[in-house]
């Protein structure tokens, strides 16, 4: 199976050490371009700049892909994510948000 991931649950799971979780569950896990800009901001942890400096071959970041106008109360990581699943047919997003929807 491929998964669409969200910065949150990459970023968790890299502080933790459990990265390795994903590939055993996912074949591939993509990111949108402005996930992988999220994780390499400046305020990213040290693990998380590791983590990407070597990023394993099962992480893949694809382009920004064409963005719904109607997902303007999201962030562009999540309107990314949503819309890089709805392009790959055969994926699953995962997301890990603390906010209150």
């Amino acid at each position: 199976m491929i998964v669409v991931s969200d910065t949150s649950p990459i970023n968790y799971l890299v502080l933790i050490e459990l990265q390795d979780l994903l590939p055993e569950l996912f074949q591939r896990v993509l990111i949108p371009d402005a996930v992988h800009r999220e994780l390499q901001s400046t305020g990213a942890p040290d693990p998380i700049k590791r983590f990407l400096a070597e990023a394993p071959n099962w992480l893949e970041v694809r382009p920004s892909p064409e963005i719904d106008p109607a997902l303007p109360h999201l962030d562009s990581g999540e309107r990314e994510v949503i819309a890089l699943a709805l392009l790959s047919a055969s994926s699953t997003s995962i997301r890990l948000t603390t906010r209150p929807r």
